[in-house]
Formats: structure tokens, C-alpha cells, sequence
């Protein structure tokens, strides 16, 4: 069992991606109520499920498995909540954390939000130039919800 502690933020600009590769990644939810996800992603060649807790806070609890790659590719295909969220993962070490920042692709095309993982809800953390406002309590900026609510289909 983990307990994840997460904070997000919108990504702005365009220097980050001149500090890391990104990798593709697949996902797809076979349940996105809030109280318990059930996710299947692809990262590269390998192929993960997860289970996540309700948040409260910046924390929720997380179990994630590896699977069988071609297991998950048919889960995604024949089993996941459509559309299939697409995204390129970049991650950026800076000081003891590592930011992750993903792109988003096809429906949520245009979106690019950051995440860091703390050992607390009150960690200090230095935020790059590029790290715009705080969205971990808008559950809009959920990767389950995007699946509902596409960030293009979104009222700018």
C-alpha cells in the first residue's frame, strides 16, 4: 500500500521541453468514480494497472501492478472508458523532486499540466519559471474527468 501526495499546476511557456524526452504514454479508466479509479496504462513497452483512493487534500491512497503489455492494449481497446487519454510524460529533476509534466494529446490537445510528488501535504518545493497557477483541488484537471469532460471541449 502508498499513500500518494501530489500537488499540479498548470505548465507555461515552453522552456521546459528543452530539459527532457518525452514518452507516450496510453491510459484508459475501467472506473473513474472518485471514490476508487481503476486505470490501465501503457508507459513505452510496458503496461500498468492502478488503484486510487478518494483524494483528501493532496493525498489518496495508490496501488499500481505491473500486466502484461498485450493484456492492457486489449483492455484499452475493449474495455476502457473512451476517449483514451494521450499524453507525452516529461520528467524534470530539480532538487530532491522530480517534476513530471504532461502533454496532452487528441481530445485534451492544448493542456499541459505538471505534478510533483512530496513526502507531505506542507514540503517545501522550488517552482520553475515555467510552473503557472495551482489546480490540485480542480477536479476538472483530473486525467479521469478528462475523459468525460475533454479539456477542447472546455469554455475558454
Amino acid at each position: 500500500m502508498g499513500k500518494e501526495i501530489e500537488r499540479k499546476f498548470l505548465v507555461v511557456g515552453g522552456e521546459w521541453k528543452k530539459l527532457a524526452q518525452g514518452t507516450a504514454y496510453r491510459q484508459g479508466y475501467l472506473n473513474s468514480q472518485k471514490e476508487r479509479t481503476v486505470r490501465i496504462r501503457t508507459i513505452g513497452d510496458k503496461a500498468f494497472l492502478t488503484v486510487k483512493g478518494p483524494t483528501v487534500g493532496v493525498t489518496r491512497l495508490e496501488f499500481e501492478y505491473e500486466i502484461p503489455y498485450a493484456d492492457c492494449v486489449t483492455m484499452l481497446e475493449q474495455l476502457a472508458e473512451k476517449p483514451i487519454i494521450e499524453k507525452n510524460r516529461y520528467k524534470i529533476p530539480q532538487g530532491p523532486y522530480t517534476w513530471e509534466i504532461d502533454e496532452f494529446l487528441g481530445v485534451n490537445k492544448g493542456l499541459v499540466v505538471a505534478e510533483i510528488e512530496l513526502p507531505s501535504e506542507d514540503a517545501p518545493f522550488d517552482k520553475p519559471a515555467w510552473i503557472g497557477r495551482e489546480v490540485s483541488g480542480d477536479p476538472r484537471y483530473f486525467n479521469s474527468n478528462l475523459v468525460k469532460h475533454p479539456f477542447t471541449s472546455w469554455e475558454k
